[in-house]
């Protein structure tokens, strides 16, 4: 992708139109005053020297740099370039349940929207750590590999929705399993999963799975979101709710055994999600116990600087223009190539 850093600078680029204007008015004015004297034809023989054709140059070599100067105020950039660089920080692996319960809105503005507004946050609050995210209902997918590009976080962050996992479930330990496989190889990072979740109708070993997280050195905290009154589940883009197959409406609640079951299993903190951002505060404070240790990371840079190239054409067009007299040379007018004799 091309852009320009400081795009409000091409403004300048108008000058190009109004210069010629300029140029030539200045050019007949000077004719009319030259005219006051005599006739043009006897004038132009007694300057024999004075040369049009190189005042012109001159005028459309600094027309030219005028384009040019402006192009390199502007900044143009393309593309983006990939660099590696070494910080130290933690690797964060984060396990969202986006099956249709967490459209519940017993959380405000629901349930799903609620974990995006705290992992936002989080991803506003690393500093030089990777982190990595996985959305889960009845599979687990990657949605963003473990990075410390807080950019594309939070972009992959804003577009998740339920629709992105069509099978419905929560398959809590498929999701550990896979975050435990997405960590870099660096062993000497410390590691931590954080999952988010209301831990209903889960369908798998997910205690098993935060287990055998620590036994990798891997600690699973764990999100519980939603409240014990429950709530009913909304059909998107419709106003009803999602019913049982005998008709009666589908009240979703936060499995807070469950997920206090997985805590402890995985040596992390279990904390309820609220309408506060206590939840928020609670896991800040335990990722900011962690041991960091150095690691390389590949991150992209927002765009590659490209101005060099107008800069040093712009250069050559003003050393040009200096060099070149309103006058003709003498030395040159004597060289005569195609003389006859």
């Amino acid at each position: 992708m091309f852009r320009f850093e400081h795009p409000e600078y091409l403004y300048l680029l108008l000058l190009l139109l109004v210069l010629p204007v300029l140029f030539i008015y200045s050019m007949n004015q000077k004719k009319r005053a030259l005219k006051k004297f005599g006739n043009m034809n006897t004038i132009r023989r007694l300057m024999p020297e004075v040369s049009l054709k190189k005042q012109y140059l001159k005028f459309w070599l600094l027309w030219a740099s005028v384009g040019l100067f402006t192009l390199v105020v502007a900044g143009p950039q393309f593309g983006s370039k990939l660099e590696s660089v070494k910080r130290k920080g933690i690797e964060v692996m984060v396990c969202l349940d986006v099956s249709n319960s967490m459209l519940a809105n017993d959380i405000q503005p629901t349930r799903l929207e609620k974990a995006k507004q705290i992992l936002s946050k989080l991803v506003d609050n690393l500093n030089n750590d990777k982190i990595g995210l996985i959305v889960f209902a009845g599979d687990a997918y990657i949605q963003l590999p473990i990075t410390a590009d807080y950019v594309s976080a939070k972009m992959f962050l804003s577009s998740i929705n339920p629709a992105m996992v069509p099978a419905q479930g929560t398959v809590i330990g498929s999701a550990i399993n896979l975050a435990l496989r997405s960590f870099s190889p660096n062993e000497s990072s410390e590691k931590t999963i954080i999952l988010i979740t209301d831990a209903e109708d889960h369908e798998d070993n997910s205690v098993g799975a935060a287990e055998e997280a620590v036994k990798k050195g891997v600690t699973v905290n764990v999100l519980g979101i939603g409240s014990s009154k429950g709530s009913p589940i909304p059909v998107p883009g419709t106003n009803g709710f999602f019913k049982d197959k005998d008709g009666n409406m589908v009240i979703t609640r936060l499995n807070e055994e469950t997920a206090k079951q997985i805590a402890i299993a995985g040596k992390g903190i279990y904390v309820q999600t609220d309408n506060t951002n206590n939840a928020l505060k609670v896991l800040q404070s335990e990722l900011d116990k962690k041991t960091k240790s150095e690691v390389e990371s590949k991150v992209y840079s927002s765009y590659d600087e490209k101005y060099q190239i107008p800069a040093w054409i712009l250069l050559l067009l003003l050393v040009l223009e200096f060099f070149i007299l309103d006058r003709k040379n003498k030395i040159y007018g004597k060289i005569k190539l195609f003389s006859t004799n």
